[in-house]
């Protein structure tokens, strides 16, 4: 059985020349940290990953910045 990947977002291809200021989805977060959506979500209310911004009922972004910052503290 042939595995299927799964394409990488662009904002993950691009994350390391993405300013401190720019704003990143659930999917590229997921992908910076290895885990599922749901993970992802766990890890916020834990205090591991940074808390997102609520644009809309269907817009939540994260800030770069604050993850790259959460990523060097477990690092």
């Amino acid at each position: 059985m042939a595995q299927q990947t799964t394409p990488i977002p662009p904002a993950l291809q691009q994350f390391d020349s993405l300013p401190d200021s720019a704003e990143v989805r659930l999917p590229t977060v997921s992908a910076i940290y290895g885990c599922s959506p749901a993970t992802v979500w766990r890890n916020v209310k834990a205090g591991r990953i940074p808390s997102p911004r609520k644009h809309s009922l269907r817009c939540t972004t994260w800030n770069v910045g604050e993850l790259r910052a959460a990523k060097a503290r477990i690092a």
